[in-house]
Parts: C-alpha cells; structure tokens; sequence
C-alpha cells in the first residue's frame, strides 16, 4: 500500500482494494487510521476532471 500511495501518481481506491483484496470501507479505514495517524503521513487526494480521486503520501508530519 504505502509503494502504491508513494507513487507520483499515487492510486485509487479500486487499485488499492485490487492490491490487497480489502473492501473499500478498510482501504479508507487503513488511510486514516494508519497511515495518517500511526506512521505521521499525510495523504492528499487529486481529481482531475473525468478520472478518479487518486490519493498519495505528501511527506511525514514533524520528520
């Protein structure tokens, strides 16, 4: 998951619930809950016109 989030591009929901076999509501729960708030990322989404929200890891916070 973080490979995928450190992409330039970052990833969609749907390829991150294909790379882990999760269910969306897990996928989202695991963004906030651990990578925002355990390992101190912060996680920014992009959506451009006619494409899916692609979110990615901007940098750690306080590192």
């Amino acid at each position: 998951m973080l490979a995928l989030l450190s992409q330039p591009k970052g990833a969609s929901i749907a390829e991150m619930m294909q790379a882990t076999n999760w269910q969306q509501h897990s996928v989202r729960g695991f963004l906030a809950g651990t990578v925002s708030k355990k390992l101190g990322f912060t996680v920014k989404s992009d959506k451009a016109e006619g494409d899916v929200r692609r979110y990615h890891i901007e940098k750690p916070r306080g590192r």
